[in-house]
């Protein structure tokens, strides 16, 4: 499988403390990924450095068939690069529909000036369709998002994202708060939109990790301790140790 994103030999440094050492990280094209670890293993900040908000002070962050060199490019030129991350807190327009939200995120693809005139195309209406069928809210189309669920909202970003074609989805504790229903929606959500992209799940919930069922990488103090299933992971001594035993 070709490899799509390449973190290798990354560290960073906060007022002397040492927030990712020495870090190593490879993901395909089409892959589903968990990060698990305790708190402060650096989690975030791996995140934080993949999408150009913290410049690492070594290592080098390689994207694409081109491999190009992340490290230095602004958080909008990553996201443009077809990087998209949802952090743990949903942030939908919540004055406006789930339809509108959808269109805004599609438009975001466009120069200023076209946003400002902006008339959905059919084709538009039509993509819109599809990505509230793939996060299970076509039936909510018309409706405020303020108004729909804690899940339902997380699905709307999620959607969002989607719009913007992504090849990359950085997506932060997506089961907190929910219902089981909501989670098994969401499992499912994540698990189809692999199917195209690479999509990395930084989660506390080992029960939501056990149902994505897919490759883990456990982190600690700033670096890979472990990586493979989560059986395998799981039943490693200083996974217990420091993660799993407390």
């Amino acid at each position: 499988m070709s490899t799509l994103l390449e973190v290798s030999g990354v560290s960073v440094s906060f007022d002397g403390f040492k927030a990712i050492n020495n870090l190593s990280f490879r993901i395909g094209a089409a892959e589903l990924r968990a990060i698990i670890g305790p708190n402060g293993a650096g989690k975030t900040t791996f995140m934080d450095i993949v999408t150009g908000k913290t410049k690492p002070d070594e290592g080098r962050v390689i994207w694409g068939e081109k491999s190009q060199s992340l490290i230095g490019l602004s958080e909008a030129r990553i996201a443009r690069a077809g990087i998209g991350r949802k952090f743990q807190k949903p942030t939908v327009f919540e004055d406006q529909t789930v339809r509108e939200n959808l269109l805004m995120a599609l438009s975001n693809n466009r120069s200023p000036f076209k946003v400002l005139f902006y008339r959905p195309a059919k084709a538009d209406l039509e993509r819109v369709g599809e990505l509230a069928e793939e996060i299970g809210l076509s039936d909510q189309l018309g409706r405020k998002s303020g108004e729909l669920s804690h899940g339902q909202k997380q699905w709307l970003e999620i959607g969002m994202l989607l719009a913007q074609e992504p090849r990359l989805l950085l997506v932060d504790e997506p089961a907190a708060g929910m219902t089981p229903a909501e989670r098994e929606h969401t499992t499912a959500l994540l698990v189809e939109a692999a199917r195209t992209r690479a999509v990395v799940v930084v989660e506390h919930d080992m029960e939501f990790v056990r149902r994505l069922d897919c490759r883990v990488t456990v982190l600690h103090e700033g670096s890979v301790l472990a990586e493979g299933s989560l059986g395998h992971v799981t039943s490693n001594q200083e996974v217990i140790d420091v993660y799993l035993g407390r």
